[in-house]
């Protein structure tokens, strides 16, 4: 096997330190999770994790930047494809069911929030990372809308802006409460698409009646 090069190496370390760093902020907390603790779980010194991080506020962003283009990643799947409206919203929900709620990235989020509050930099940088997850959702349900021949009553970016709120709101509702059901979002996904006016092949009265059957 060919020996690494020295950029293969750092790349290397600094992939085992975000996945060992992910696992130990999901399972124990933002609080309770060390870089010492990442160093030697990873099996690296502590001046590897440092040459890589500067501080756990700035891994535990990029641990969290990774899990939302994951989890992005997951959804937009889900979602393409030629198939129905109706049948989209089906595999949405499946999604929603399985990770709105997850307690370990529910709370991760809520509680490196709380860090951030009174961190003006660290602020910022989850405003952009906020925005970021904002716009490429309101690019997919552009992609879906231009995809169907519809057009909102709002923007695309207000819209991005009410799912996030809603999946936010109710993912950490069903941290506390498992009981509740994810549908709640995918209802609201409907309700909006019943909402839009039709272009030329009348798509909007098809997502009516698809909604009111479901």
């Amino acid at each position: 096997m060919a020996r690494l090069t020295r950029t293969e190496s750092q790349a290397r370390t600094r992939t085992d330190l975000l996945s060992t760093a992910r696992d130990m902020f999901l399972s124990d907390g933002y609080a309770k999770t060390s870089l010492e603790r990442v160093a030697e779980e990873a099996g690296y010194s502590k001046g590897a994790v440092y040459s890589n991080f500067k501080t756990k506020s700035a891994l535990c962003l990029e641990v969290l930047g990774l899990i939302h283009e994951t989890k992005f990643e997951e959804l937009s799947g889900l979602i393409a494809g030629t198939d129905d409206f109706e049948a989209q919203m089906q595999r949405f929900e499946g999604w929603a069911e399985r990770t709105l709620g997850d307690v370990g990235w529910t709370m991760l989020e809520f509680e490196f929030a709380i860090v951030a509050r009174d961190d003006p930099d660290l602020q910022a940088a989850l405003v952009s990372s906020l925005s970021m997850m904002r716009g490429a959702v309101a690019a997919q349900l552009q992609v879906l809308l231009d995809s169907m021949d519809l057009t909102l009553p709002m923007s695309a970016d207000d819209a991005a802006t009410s799912i996030l709120s809603l999946g936010l709101g109710l993912g950490i509702q069903r941290a506390v409460d498992p009981g509740i059901s994810a549908r709640l979002i995918t209802d609201a996904v409907r309700a909006m698409m019943a909402s839009a006016q039709p272009g030329s092949n009348g798509s909007a009265a098809s997502i009516r009646r698809d909604s009111a059957g479901a």
